[in-house]
């Protein structure tokens, strides 16, 4: 089968991937092996082949929103069929067992592991992963407007119910990508009041056109104070700025993997029960909440296609700031 391999990360200018013919998966026990249709490009692959996450092994195939069929299935396999229709996300697996398991936070599982890092990912033909981390796509999403909905819009949900944002809160969304024009939708389905912060006046006109009630740039002041906030730009200097913008008891999220140094805080900038969060990955419940809520609202999904071959232009675009809002590449 084809791939897009990482042997050595580097600049992704440099086109670190490399096209190359390797061996066909075989799935393991309480695996599946999927022929991949597509799979979103995502920021986090942009950090691994850049070499800014350490990488557990090498070569690597990246990539993790991957929607395909099941077409082989491994022993001790029960809940997939040859022919279902699946999406893989980020989190891959995770032990069970740990204080966090037994909690309800998987995400942050001891021994977890992730798709496209752990173990090889969707810029391939074929790939394999576990039948009790795959999930059912609604019927009504294409498999290309499916895939960006697996880590841009999951990651994107939980970063948003963990700001505790209900309806009649005002919201504040700093980068607009992938995952923040995802949540935009979720949150005016729910009644937020929605406020942009972007410098590129093609994401303003986007974020408009999905019903933010307000765009500007990072350093501007919307009409009111914001209530809750999430900034997906892996920036730093962006926290000072959101936090000067929350209301009392406003929650600020974190939704990046990464993040260039947080700037030296004022604490006037957190008194008055102020919250700061990261967020950590996901877990399988905020992937069924999540598709099954974007397929009622219904969520848009806005797409750039590239072929396998493109992947690392794909990333390239994104790195730039050149991708509307989601990149996804079509293999099968």
């Amino acid at each position: 089968m084809q791939a897009m391999v990482l042997h050595q990360p580097g600049p992704i200018d440099h086109s670190p991937l490399h096209l190359e013919d390797v061996t066909l998966p075989l799935p393991r026990p309480g695996e599946v092996r999927l022929q991949v249709n597509c799979c979103a490009v995502c920021h986090t692959d942009l950090h691994i082949t850049e070499g800014e996450l350490k990488l557990p092994k090498l070569p690597l195939i990246p990539g993790h929103q991957i929607v395909g069929r099941v077409e082989a299935l491994g022993k001790e396999t029960h809940l997939l069929k040859i022919g279902d229709r699946v999406g893989i996300p980020w989190l891959h697996s995770t032990c069970g067992h740990c204080i966090y398991c037994r909690r309800g936070l998987e995400n942050l599982c001891e021994q977890a592991r992730f798709t496209g890092f752990h173990e090889d990912g969707g810029y391939a033909e074929y790939t394999t992963a576990r039948e009790d981390f795959a999930f059912p796509i609604p019927e009504s999403f294409s498999d290309q407007s499916a895939a960006p909905l697996l880590c841009a819009g999951v990651i994107g949900y939980r970063s948003y119910r963990l700001t505790d944002a209900t309806s009649g809160s005002h919201l504040g969304l700093y980068g607009f990508g992938a995952s923040a024009h995802l949540v935009l939708q979720i949150a005016r389905y729910e009644g937020c009041q929605v406020s942009v912060f972007t410098r590129a006046q093609s994401h303003r006109d986007l974020a408009q056109k999905l019903g933010a009630a307000w765009t500007g740039s990072a350093e501007d002041s919307p009409p009111d104070p914001l209530d809750a906030a999430i900034i997906f730009a892996p920036a730093g200097p962006l926290v000072p700025l959101a936090l000067k913008r929350l209301r009392k008891a406003g929650v600020l999220a974190l939704a990046g993997i990464t993040m260039s140094p947080i700037p030296q805080l004022d604490y006037s900038l957190l008194y008055d029960e102020r919250v700061l969060r990261s967020v950590a990955n996901s877990t399988r419940q905020d992937v069924r909440e999540f598709l099954d809520l974007a397929a009622k609202v219904p969520v848009h999904t806005e797409i750039q296609i590239f072929d396998l071959p493109q992947a690392n232009q794909a990333l390239q675009s994104l790195k730039h700031s050149q991708i509307q809002a989601a990149a996804v590449l079509k293999i099968h």
